[in-house]
């Protein structure tokens, strides 16, 4: 009779003990609740990859067909809750980190940027949106590609969420660097990838 009380009180010891981990590992086990992190990608190109020459720009001489200084497509995800809207800058990091795009007041329902968005300070896509004029090795309203012929250059896209739906105190004849300032003033989170040309 002793014997089987100790046998028995035994079985509900390790049945006791065997539960215990169930529990906490159903318990760590549960979804986190942590939100997507704000991502940014283009469909054209990896991050750290290499950049279709239909991207570059046609104004750095020779006469390759291939060459279009169209806009890569962009796209993104996981933007703070509170933005108001959007604008992305692209930068060349290997030469003082020259601006060769600012497109900005991008509505805040919009994800992603089309290829080859219209060079005009108020391009039809995305509606609303507003770009600076480019002064360098061409004189363009919004997207400048990659122009380093005789490097390999990394170039920068970032896409800032910002806290106002419009950068009412930029115009058609605001710098890209005056735009690039207004752009941080406002921002709220950012996300980027680059390229190589």
């Amino acid at each position: 009779m002793r014997s089987a009380r100790i046998a028995l009180c035994a079985l509900l010891i390790t049945g006791a003990a065997g539960l215990a981990p169930t529990t906490a590992s159903s318990a760590s086990s549960a979804p986190s609740a942590t939100p997507n992190a704000f991502a940014l990608s283009s469909s054209a190109f990896a991050d750290g990859g290499v950049i279709p020459k239909v991207h570059e720009c046609t104004s750095g001489g020779g006469n390759d067909p291939a060459k279009r200084n169209e806009s890569p497509p962009l796209t993104w995800s996981g933007a703070p809750a509170a933005a108001k809207s959007y604008a992305i800058v692209m930068r060349d990091l290997d030469n003082a980190n020259l601006i060769h795009w600012v497109i900005y007041d991008i509505p805040v329902s919009t994800t992603s940027l089309p290829q080859n968005v219209e060079h005009k300070y108020q391009p039809s896509v995305p509606a609303g949106s507003r770009q600076v004029y480019y002064r360098g090795s061409a004189s363009l309203y919004g997207y400048q590609g990659p122009c380093s012929p005789s490097t390999v250059n990394t170039y920068e896209f970032v896409v800032y969420a910002l806290n106002q739906a419009s950068l009412t105190n930029l115009n058609s004849n605001s710098s890209t660097r005056t735009a690039a300032r207004a752009i941080t003033a406002a921002t709220i989170g950012s996300a980027r990838i680059t390229g190589e040309s």
